[in-house]
């Protein structure tokens, strides 16, 4: 294997590694985030955009 097959391959490795931790990154975020929503939701507390939850006098 010549010295730039290596240099590719081994940039298109990185690459690979690097946009999987992105990925799993995002995917642990919106976890913690969805849990943290639905324990706001459960306390109570409701979005301002939930048009549905407010109750007008």
């Amino acid at each position: 294997m010549s010295a730039h097959a290596l240099y590719v391959t081994a940039a298109y490795g990185i690459t690979a590694v690097v946009l999987a931790g992105l990925i799993g990154w995002i995917l642990i975020d919106q976890r913690a985030r969805k849990r943290e929503l639905a324990e706001l939701e459960a306390a109570g507390i409701r979005r301002r955009s939930d048009k549905a939850g407010t109750v007008k006098s």
